[in-house]
């Protein structure tokens, strides 16, 4: 008599398999298009199962990315205008937080080479920064004049700065101390939320 078929409600490396099939589906669809659904498909396994273990999507790319840091706190960092400080210092020293942490720099250093050769990786990380990271950022942005390209160019500002520093490491931006980097890239960064903007026609 043939066994019941289906799909498995849990294996010792179930989660590994989930993973796997997480790295192939984002790397297809990217992150927009991959659903739940269809990670959990590929694996073999129900989409509750894959809820079971990782929580939501976005969590999910992270542990299949292997980044060791949850956007959502980051972007609450940034959001958080009870500190008494402003939101370019916010930002930079949040962005510091993360990036002088070695077992958290390593994988999205990963991500940030790739993304500057392959197509795939840069799609990647264009719809998780703007979905995960700035979607969460506009909150400090609200009631701000054009606060969705405020917030957009502020973002990119650190990301070229993560390049700069991390990637290419260019000299002396790759060796100034924190403290210095926050008194020289919050001012810019805040420009970015009050400063004077004109927008063309």
């Amino acid at each position: 008599m043939r066994g019941r078929s289906g799909r498995r409600r849990g294996a010792p490396d179930t989660k590994g398999e989930i993973l796997a099939a997480a790295r192939a589906v984002f790397g297809e669809r990217g992150y927009d298009g991959a659903s739940v659904r269809a990670i959990a498909a590929a694996a073999g396994v129900d989409p509750a199962l894959v809820h079971h273990y990782f929580g939501t999507k976005e969590k999910l790319f992270l542990a299949a990315m292997e980044i060791p840091w949850d956007p959502a706190l980051i972007a609450d960092a940034i959001a958080d205008d009870s500190t008494g400080v402003g939101v370019g210092e916010r930002a930079i020293r949040t962005f510091l937080s993360v990036w002088e942490q070695p077992a958290g720099r390593g994988p999205i250093l990963a991500l940030l080479r790739s993304a500057m050769q392959h197509e795939t990786a840069a799609l990647l990380l264009r719809q998780f920064v703007t979905r995960a990271i700035l979607g969460r950022a506009l909150v400090a942005f609200q009631g701000v004049p054009d606060g969705a390209l405020r917030a957009e160019a502020m973002v990119s500002h650190l990301i070229g700065l993560a390049i700069v520093r991390y990637v290419v490491k260019l000299e002396p931006l790759a060796s100034v101390s924190d403290e210095e980097l926050v008194r020289l890239v919050a001012p810019v960064l805040q420009r970015y939320h009050d400063g004077p903007f004109e927008p063309g026609e």
